[in-house]
Order: structure tokens, then C-alpha cells, then sequence
């Protein structure tokens, strides 16, 4: 298993959070090879989302079809191997 390791700039949070429940998380759902996905607000204008999907190449692509933030900046986007979980 593999995940996808966002952090963003929140520029506008009530838009950000109408774009990430109307939007964002059912289309993640959607994806192919979707296992489970939090998204946390570490800061006010922070956060930082972890997805997780049954293979690389499904966390991969993933990553690799986020679009441009309306509401925020990605600031950086990483996929790493899940070590362990709970």
C-alpha cells in the first residue's frame, strides 16, 4: 500500500472546506485502487492530507492528476510506501 502525502496553503478556508466535501473527497473515492483518505487542518491556513490507495502506481497516479488548488496552494506533494497502520 501507498500514499499520497499533501500539504497545502489554505487561501480562503470556507471555500476550501465547501471544494473539499462537495468536490475533492468524492472524487478521491472514485479513484482507482482508493483504500482510505484524511485531510487535517494543522494551522488555520494549513493542511495536510494523506490517501492511501492499494498500489504505487494507483498513489502515483493519483498524484499526478491533482489539479491546480482554487482555494489552495500545494505547497508540496509526496507518495511514500505505507510502513504500518492502526
Amino acid at each position: 500500500m501507498h500514499a499520497v502525502v499533501t500539504h497545502v496553503t489554505i487561501n480562503d478556508v470556507d471555500a476550501a472546506n465547501e471544494a473539499l466535501t462537495s468536490q475533492v473527497v468524492p472524487g478521491v473515492k472514485q479513484s482507482p485502487g482508493f483504500v482510505a483518505g484524511y485531510w487535517v487542518r494543522v494551522a488555520e491556513n494549513k493542511g495536510v492530507s494523506v490517501v492511501a490507495f492499494e498500489s504505487e502506481d494507483a498513489a502515483r497516479q493519483a498524484a499526478d492528476q491533482l489539479p491546480p488548488g482554487e482555494f489552495v496552494n500545494f505547497d508540496s506533494v509526496e507518495v511514500g510506501e505505507v510502513v504500518a497502520s492502526a
